[in-house]
């Protein structure tokens, strides 16, 4: 799988939800691109990754 320009291997089957927690990233704070397609954050918890996708995770970061 590829993630932000980056290889990694999937271990275990995984929900995004499950693979965003696991790598620290705050699901409610961040965006997912999935293979070019942009996905609703009610559906991580319902999209199974496979080893041949590929992610862009952008963290949204507030400030004043």
């Amino acid at each position: 799988m590829r993630v932000n320009g980056q290889e990694l291997e999937l271990q275990d089957p995984a929900t995004l939800g499950e693979f965003l927690r696991a790598e620290g990233y705050a699901p409610e704070r961040v965006a997912v691109e999935r293979n070019g397609a942009v996905v609703p954050r009610p559906d991580y918890d319902a999209v199974w990754l496979r080893e041949d996708d590929e992610l862009e995770i952008v963290c949204f970061v507030g400030g004043g």
